[in-house]
């Protein structure tokens, strides 16, 4: 093998072999590798790791490290070149011997390494002798960076109460030193302000408590941490956060009441709910730990009560019951008090109530006389007889000087008209006979007034019941209308009847009905009483006739059960009608009307024929009268619409004002821009040709008279037969303008009619009319 192949064969392997940092810095100790041909060279890089130690400030580039290749002689034949971030500024190597040096301060918080290529060249050839090798410089980290809280101040609350070394919170500090290399990073905390309430954890920062720490003597603590680094050697730096501490409330303080006996009064005049005076405990604790309950106990729990005011925290007693002075002048009553949310814990040190006691004074008052009833009952007969006694009420002064009472009666002007009660001893009598038929109750008010004290009124209900006697005899209940057919058998049903009665039966009522005694023996009807309360009319003989007599009268007598029995006569009117077996009730009315009359059927048509006569000679008379006076100008308005709308006549000029009323012709619809009149004949004539081609067929007249109509309908001022509406057309867009002399801005003398000769028989007399109106003129 000669030296070129030798060469190469090396280089290859140099080539292959790792380059890592911390495998070349192995390359000298590897000499136990299975490769003989690497265990015979031994050639590659050779260097320890590099470190910059950061912050460092000097005017002569400071040593960092040596790079080395085994294959240097140290005959100057190789030089060090190195490439990469900062060399060449912040990194410099010695070419010669591979010294690196930096030349500026480094901040490893910014920028923590740096990564170089480093290259061995000969000098001779200028190619490298070894591979690019990556070099690692790191910066090496100092303490200059302080401890920062970065989520202070902190607040934290806790229960009071708690056991020792609850952990209240967790305060964080942050280095931003290098916690991988040396103290710098490594904090420890420590409490400054907060002992001995509280202590802190040196490595971890967790705050914890002291025992029995109680919120009612202390409620906000504000401690301080210090966090301090390099392990709180010398030259560490430190820094300070604040926790604010609140102690949350738990149940652990009773009710008290702020007094062991109260003292209050009422008056017996205070209605019920009166409210009599107010306790109060105080509770340490706050929020829903002080809500408090308030009770009675004893007996006066039925005239007193008590409640709670759920803001104010207080117990108001109220009055549950009236209280009489008279009766009991003094209570004494216990209130409780107890927390409405208890905690178990605390049960066993003390119970959570307090009870006090409440002497409640009843006040005397001047009361209102007092009846012995608040609601009388009495009854009367009715018809008694004026100054009877109804009944007596009672009212007393319930106060110890017993004042006298005046009674009076109140509440409607009717039944002072009917009762009276003597104003010192409370008797009510009646002051005229009373009838239960028209009113079986009544109601009245009695009052009692102090004598000495007008003031004091009280009031009582007085309801007196009329009771009935038998004082109206029993009658029909209605009107019976009966008939019989002249062809009536014997015993046939022709009226069931029956009673009523005004008065009030205590066992019921029952009627008893029969004929009047002196038409019983020559009575051509029967009564049937049905022990019922009713009763049937029947016949007694077969066979009636209405010309001998169309109308019978029955007496009917009936009588009650009461006490004395009562009878009443009622007359039932039995009609006889013209029929076989089936009553025409109608027709029986009408028959009997005219027999009451005296008429006969025929007699009655003839008066009704008369009747109709008259009324038709009436109408005919009227119908008469009223086409007399239907005018005879609506004959000739068809001659006079066709007369005008065909000639285009407008009327007799200007002085010819009387006749008609010009007004008309200057609406809104008729008004026509003037246009000078022209004296050129033959442009007349052809206008004339135009105009007569506008007759009732064209669809511009009917228009025009449409317009007119509707004018003339909503005007209330214009008369049915104006017939200058008519006149004013003279046809839509003519050429020719208004013949009308209205308006015109010329004279008579200076317009020539001449052509209207020309114009034909029917501009006659309208020729002749201008004419001689102009020779006039001249």
């Amino acid at each position: 093998m000669n030296f070129s192949e030798l060469l190469s064969l090396t280089l290859m392997l140099v080539q292959l072999w790792p380059s890592s940092p911390s495998m070349q810095n192995h390359l000298p100790q590897n000499t136990h590798q299975p490769f003989t041909a690497v265990r015979r060279v031994r050639r590659g890089w050779m260097w320890a790791p590099l470190f910059a130690t950061e912050e460092q400030t000097s005017v002569v580039p400071i040593y960092v490290g040596q790079l080395q290749s085994n294959l240097d002689k140290q005959d100057g034949n190789l030089k060090y070149a190195l490439t990469g971030e900062g060399a060449g500024n912040i990194f410099i190597i010695d070419e010669n011997n591979g010294t690196i040096y930096v030349t500026q301060k480094l901040d490893r918080e910014k920028k923590p390494f740096y990564t170089l290529r480093a290259q061995a060249i000969n000098r001779s050839t200028q190619l490298p002798v070894e591979p690019d090798s990556e070099v690692i410089i790191k910066v090496r980290d100092v303490n200059d960076h302080e401890p920062q809280f970065l989520d202070g101040p902190y607040m934290a609350t806790v229960p009071e109460m708690s056991p020792e070394g609850t952990s209240v919170i967790q305060v964080t500090a942050t280095d931003g030193d290098d916690p991988s290399y040396g103290n710098s990073a490594r904090l420890l905390y420590s409490l400054i302000q907060g002992q001995p309430y509280f202590s802190v954890e040196p490595k971890t920062g967790v705050i914890r408590m002291a025992p029995q720490m109680d919120r009612e003597t202390k409620d906000q603590y504000l401690v301080i941490i210090q966090a301090k680094d390099m392990v709180g050697q010398a030259g560490a730096f430190s820094a300070t956060a604040t926790v604010t501490i609140n102690l949350s409330d738990i149940n652990d303080n009773p009710p008290k009441f702020q007094q062991r006996l109260y003292y209050m009064a009422v008056s017996e005049e205070s209605p019920v709910g009166t409210t009599v005076g107010k306790v109060f405990a105080e509770d340490s604790d706050i929020g829903d730990n002080a809500a408090m309950s308030y009770s009675i106990e004893g007996d006066s729990s039925d005239v007193f009560d008590i409640i709670t005011n759920n803001e104010t925290q207080e117990g108001i007693i109220l009055l549950k019951k009236r209280v009489d002075y008279e009766s009991k002048r003094r209570y004494s009553i216990g209130a409780k008090v107890v927390n409405r949310y208890i905690d178990d814990r605390f049960l066993k040190e003390e119970p959570f109530e307090d009870k006090t006691v409440v002497k409640i004074n009843v006040e005397d008052a001047d009361e209102p006389p007092v009846f012995t009833m608040e609601n009388y009952v009495m009854e009367i007969a009715e018809g008694a007889i004026s100054g009877s006694l109804v009944g007596v009420v009672t009212a007393r002064d319930p106060d110890d000087d017993n004042s006298p009472v005046r009674y009076s009666i109140v509440h409607g002007m009717h039944l002072k008209r009917l009762f009276s009660i003597n104003e010192h001893n409370g008797t009510i009598i009646t002051t005229k006979p009373l009838d239960r038929e028209v009113a079986s109750w009544h109601n009245i008010t009695v009052t009692a007034t102090e004598t000495r004290n007008p003031e004091k009124i009280s009031e009582a209900n007085v309801h007196i019941q009329v009771l009935d006697i038998n004082d109206h005899a029993p009658e029909f209940p209605k009107y019976y209308e009966t008939f019989v057919c002249e062809n009536a058998v014997s015993g046939q049903l022709i009226q069931s009847i029956s009673a009523v009665d005004q008065d009030d039966s205590a066992e019921g009522h029952h009627f008893y009905f029969s004929l009047a005694q002196e038409v019983t023996n020559n009575s051509l009807f029967t009564v049937k009483d049905n022990q019922d309360n009713t009763a049937g009319i029947f016949t007694a003989k077969s066979g009636f006739r209405r010309q001998e007599q169309i109308f019978f009268y029955l007496p009917i007598l009936i009588q009650d059960n009461g006490t004395p029995p009562l009878t009443s006569t009622n007359t039932l009117t039995v009609t006889v009608c013209d029929c076989d077996t089936k009553v025409n009730t109608f027709y029986c009315r009408y028959g009997a009307f005219m027999y009451s009359m005296g008429l006969s059927t025929e007699a009655l048509v003839a008066v009704l024929a008369c009747i109709l006569i008259l009324l038709v000679s009436f109408l005919a008379i009227l119908a008469i009268r009223q086409q007399r006076k239907k005018s005879p100008f609506l004959e000739k308005m068809e001659e006079f619409r066709e007369n005008i709308v065909r000639y285009d006549d407008e009327g007799g000029g200007e002085q010819d004002t009387e006749a008609f009323d010009i007004s008309a012709l200057r609406t809104r619809t008729v008004i026509r821009t003037h246009k000078p009149r022209k004296k050129v004949t033959t442009e007349i004539h052809s206008l004339y040709r135009q105009s007569l081609q506008v007759g009732p067929d064209s669809t511009t007249f009917r228009q025009f008279i449409s317009e007119k109509l509707e004018e003339a309908n909503v005007d209330p001022s214009v008369p049915p037969y104006d017939s200058l509406q008519t006149y004013a057309f003279e046809g839509t867009g003519s050429l020719a303008g208004s013949l009308s002399s209205l308006d015109s801005n010329l004279s008579d003398a200076d317009q020539s009619y001449d052509y209207l000769k020309d114009w034909g028989p029917h501009f006659k007399n309208l020729a002749g009319m201008y004419a001689s109106h102009r020779t006039v003129v001249d």
